[in-house]
């Protein structure tokens, strides 16, 4: 008896385990479906676009120069019911998401006239550059790198090395002042997964820059940062 019970609960197991397979394979083509339908295509060339073109009138409208863009665009299906510990992945179908990441050339001993010509930009066009003279502690920042005030976030706290503006960009620098020990510089994106789209797509253009090219060729790095962009989500029914 006992060991016609073990039998039947191993049946059951396979039986349950193949089931759950096919969900996954059936998952997966739902997912391939979404990512690729019209609507997604759409959404994720628009979201693209947009962050394309704000790195562009940063290249032409900063004294920064571009060297890299780095794109990560990946889509994942939702979970099932999460009884403990939700996280809201059981409430869509599937979340597409993409990740821009651009990084600048700059020349260190001038860092103060760069920073000073952004937020000059920022004053004339604060949709793309949200970084503007009404920002006290990026004037003081400037100042800072003139040599006309102290540390910007109060005293030992150290060269600044960023600008934040709320989901909208952040900008980061490597520290030029500072210990090279310490130093806090910009690092290199991580390694491209391969592509697989429309699941998931990665791009590094150009392919041949890395940020040790920009650092050799200016001298320091900035890096503009976009928040993710969830740009295609179906929910659940």
């Amino acid at each position: 008896m006992r060991r016609l019970l073990l039998v039947t609960l191993g049946l059951t197991l396979t039986v349950a385990l193949a089931g759950c397979d096919r969900s996954r394979e059936n998952s997966v083509k739902t997912i391939r479906k979404l990512a690729g339908s019209e609507k997604a295509n759409r959404a994720r060339k628009q979201t693209e676009m947009t962050m394309r073109n704000v790195i562009t009138s940063w290249d032409e409208r900063t004294p920064l120069t571009l060297g890299l863009v780095a794109l990560d665009d990946v889509c994942i299906g939702g979970k099932g019911k999460e009884w403990f510990f939700p996280t809201g992945d059981d409430q869509y179908k599937i979340r597409c998401s993409m990740y821009v990441t651009a990084y600048f050339g700059a020349k260190p001993g001038n860092i103060s006239e760069v920073i000073e010509g952004i937020l000059a930009a920022g004053d004339e066009d604060r949709g793309d550059i949200p970084f503007g003279h009404d920002f006290d502690y990026a004037n003081r920042v400037v100042d800072y790198y003139r040599g006309k005030g102290g540390e910007p976030q109060g005293p030992g706290t150290g060269e600044p090395s960023q600008l934040f503006a709320a989901a909208t960009l952040t900008l980061d620098w490597d520290q030029v002042r500072t210990n090279s020990k310490i130093r806090k510089t910009i690092e290199e994106p991580r390694a491209c997964e391969e592509s697989e789209p429309p699941i998931r797509r990665c791009l590094r253009e150009p392919k041949s820059m890395s940020v040790a090219d920009i650092r050799q060729k200016f001298g320091m790095v900035f890096r503009l940062a976009f928040p993710v962009r969830d740009y295609f989500v179906v929910p659940k029914q």
